[in-house]
């Protein structure tokens, strides 16, 4: 395998599916038989979701609503989405913990890094909800944050789309794929893979960025595997 250690970002509206808003069942059991495939051939898998299948704080706060107060409800969105996750992955016989940034001890373990990189060690599959567990920050920036405490190789950011583009490719025809890229030249060319805090702290501790299509079956196997799917973010 390519990479030993892995953290996967999966949005909010990933789950979603076809549906408007909430949690797909099918492609939540979709995502569950991708991410066992990994497990079973020794990679450890640490996960970070969003929440904006179920609620945004930046949306609520543009509708009037204190943006802490949304930020917070954001982040017991993402721990909802880790439930959800970690009942599927558990489904398919995948140990799983869930830890969150914010204590419901009734429902998720505390984030302790130390526990953390113990449970990859043993082969389960760590899920991070509650985003940093500070308003203003998202959860790109969560994932981040936490590949560099637990070491992971890389940050593999699934989305709808199979990587980086010129322009946004379901709008312009004409936009063209970059297979590698360095992260200055993201910067240079304003191009969208992350927010700038989540961005530049990946920059700033050599932490490479592949940016795929979670929705076509076998990719996340391809790019642990060592095959060029999606677009690499590197120095």
């Amino acid at each position: 395998m390519l990479y030993k250690r892995i953290l996967l970002k999966l949005s909010g509206e990933a789950l979603m599916g076809n549906k408007q808003y909430g949690i797909d069942a099918s492609r939540l059991s979709a995502y569950a038989e991708e991410i066992k495939e990994v497990v079973d051939l020794g990679v450890e898998v640490a996960i970070v979701i969003g929440g904006g299948n179920i609620f945004r704080g930046l949306a609520g706060a543009s509708n009037g609503m204190d943006r802490v107060q949304g930020d917070h409800m954001g982040m017991l969105a993402t721990v909802i989405n880790g439930l959800a996750l970690q009942s599927a992955l558990e489904d398919k016989g995948v140990q799983t913990r869930l830890q969150s940034a914010i204590k419901i001890n009734e429902v998720a373990e505390p984030f302790i890094r130390r526990r953390a990189m113990r449970h990859l060690e043993k082969g389960r599959v760590v899920i991070f909800g509650g985003g940093t567990g500070n308003p203003y920050f998202t959860t790109d920036s969560a994932a981040v944050l936490r590949a560099i405490e637990i070491e992971a190789n890389v940050i593999l950011k699934g989305t709808r789309v199979d990587g980086i583009y010129t322009s946004d490719p379901e709008k312009d025809k004409s936009a063209t794929k970059f297979e590698t890229i360095t992260f200055e030249d993201v910067l240079t060319k304003g191009l969208k893979v992350m927010d700038t805090t989540a961005f530049t702290l990946s920059q700033e501790n050599n932490l490479p960025i592949v940016v795929f299509d979670m929705n076509k079956k076998g990719n996340l196997l391809k790019i642990v595997s060592g095959e060029n799917i999606g677009t690499v973010v590197d120095l």
